[in-house]
Formats: structure tokens, C-alpha cells, sequence
């Protein structure tokens, strides 16, 4: 793969397959540690997964599936780069937390940064029994020690490289690309 080429990791079906797998994987989970689950998804894709993955256990156990959403921009450790008057989108977390299985919803994991900032941020919330870890892709690169649960797919991605996740309730359609040499 030559620097600025694209290739599809996952196509809208390899998505609709993946999140149902991982929906499955969570039911499980759920149901071994006997928990009462809430997915909660961090903005901006993370909440649209977290959406599908609910509406697809609700399906498989018979039962709602309470979500919620945050939004970590003020929460980052580089928030000086993002300039003066960042956009911060919708944060809501529907129950209280405490003694519940929260399950944070990303898009990609990469340094796990975000994954840290959106744990401290749902510090504010309660004091969850156990938070996990779902994300559609991981790309590796790892800068904190976070690992994800349950993994839709794992990506050799090179430090310059960029993993883009498209939701078409987003961006009008579902898939993963890969990026050489594209990162922002």
C-alpha cells in the first residue's frame, strides 16, 4: 500500500456482521457477571454504535438496554491544541451508574486517550461495578495501558496511517477504510 491509498477494512455488510458478533460477545459477558448493562457511547461514532449494539441485544435478550452518550473533548489532555472554544457535543448518561456494567462504545481505539479521558469523565456519573471496553476496530499504537474487551476487528496500522470508520447515520453510509500516510 503506497502512501495516500485507501483500502476497505470492513464493507457495510463485514459492519452489520461485526456489531452482531460483538453484540453477542456482550450478552455473554453480561450474563456471566449477572450485571445490569449500560452501553454508553463516546461521541461522535461511538454513539451511533452503541445505538445498533443496543438495539441488537435488546433483540437477542428481550429487554431494553439503556444508553447513553459523552462527549470527552473537555476531559483531554491536549485540549490546548484544539484551540480556545472547542465544540463540545451532547453528554447524557441515563441511570445512575453505581454497581452497574458500563460498557464505554468506541469507533477506533488507537493511544487510548480517549478511553481515558471518557473513564474520567464517567467518574462524574457514579461508581460503576465494572467498565469495559467495545470498539469497532483496533489499530494498535498503543500510548496507555487500555486494552478493549471486545474487539470487531483488529488493524495493522503504521504510525501516519488512519483508520476511518463511516456510519450512515452520519455519513450516509457504513464501512472502514485504511489510510497510508493520511493521518490528520
Amino acid at each position: 500500500m503506497t502512501p495516500g491509498q485507501r483500502d476497505t477494512i470492513l464493507d457495510a455488510r463485514q459492519v452489520e456482521r461485526t456489531l452482531q458478533r460483538m453484540a453477542s460477545e456482550i450478552l455473554k459477558f453480561a450474563a456471566a457477571k449477572n450485571t445490569e448493562l449500560i452501553l454508553v457511547g463516546i461521541q461522535r461514532r461511538g454513539v451511533e454504535l452503541a445505538e445498533r449494539l443496543a438495539r441488537l441485544i435488546e433483540s437477542k435478550a428481550g429487554k431494553p438496554v439503556p444508553r447513553g452518550a459523552i462527549d470527552i473533548t473537555l476531559y483531554r489532555d491536549d485540549l490546548e491544541v484544539i484551540g480556545p472554544r472547542p465544540i463540545v457535543g451532547e453528554t447524557h448518561v441515563p441511570h445512575e451508574l453505581n454497581g452497574r456494567w458500563v460498557v464505554i462504545v468506541d469507533d477506533v481505539l488507537y493511544t487510548g486517550r480517549t478511553v481515558r479521558a471518557a473513564m474520567e469523565e464517567l467518574s462524574n456519573f457514579g461508581r460503576p461495578g465494572r467498565i469495559g471496553l467495545c470498539v469497532l476496530i483496533d489499530r494498535g499504537g498503543r500510548e496507555l495501558p487500555i486494552q478493549a474487551d471486545i474487539v470487531g476487528k483488529a488493524v495493522e496500522a503504521r504510525p501516519g496511517d488512519r483508520v476511518d470508520v463511516f456510519v450512515k447515520e452520519v455519513d450516509g453510509k457504513d464501512g472502514v477504510e485504511l489510510a497510508r500516510g493520511a493521518e490528520k
